[in-house]
């Protein structure tokens, strides 16, 4: 989806002033500085057996919002897994937690915010739950809608904005 279309979040917020935008103040990586894409969640803590499952299945364009406590302890996505996502058809992630190998992903083809990044690798026993309504920021991530990601910010929708212009 993100590479169809160019956006800024600022422009759209414009568009539809009640769309909530998200507090959180998150560091960019990848080469995709904007992207956009319905939905999907995992909650988890310190654990990213589910962020490694999803992101090794096919996508269209969706985008994984990880809920992971804000914990910074270790890294709910590395290299492998970003490499897994931007294959499958993934436009990003948001992760509300640390990653690593952050150079590696810095070079790939995809767009991750996370809350920064430590090297220390997490626990992958899959527990946790997927596809369920997730909060942080001041905002409801629910699957299904649409997340857009710039560099001003990201913003939640129950429909796609940028069809309104």
């Amino acid at each position: 989806m993100s590479e169809k279309f160019n956006f800024s979040t600022a422009d759209l917020i414009d568009i539809a002033p009640g769309t909530p935008s998200c507090e959180t103040q998150f560091k960019h990586f990848g080469r995709r500085a904007c992207f956009y894409g319905k939905i999907r969640t995992v909650r988890c803590h310190r654990d990213n057996g589910l962020v490694k499952q999803l992101m090794n299945s096919p996508a269209n364009g969706e985008v994984l919002v990880v809920d992971g406590g804000g914990s910074l302890y270790s890294a709910l996505m590395g290299d492998l897994i970003a490499g897994a996502g931007a294959a499958n058809g993934w436009a990003g992630a948001v992760i509300n937690g640390a990653i690593r190998d952050t150079e590696a992903i810095n070079m790939m083809e995809f767009g991750v915010k996370s809350l920064g990044s430590n090297p220390r690798k997490s626990a992958k026993d899959g527990l946790g739950e997927t596809d369920i309504v997730v909060s942080f920021g001041g905002v409801d991530f629910i699957p299904g809608h649409y997340l857009y990601s710039d560099a001003d910010g990201i913003l939640v929708s129950s429909h796609p904005i940028h069809e309104k212009e």
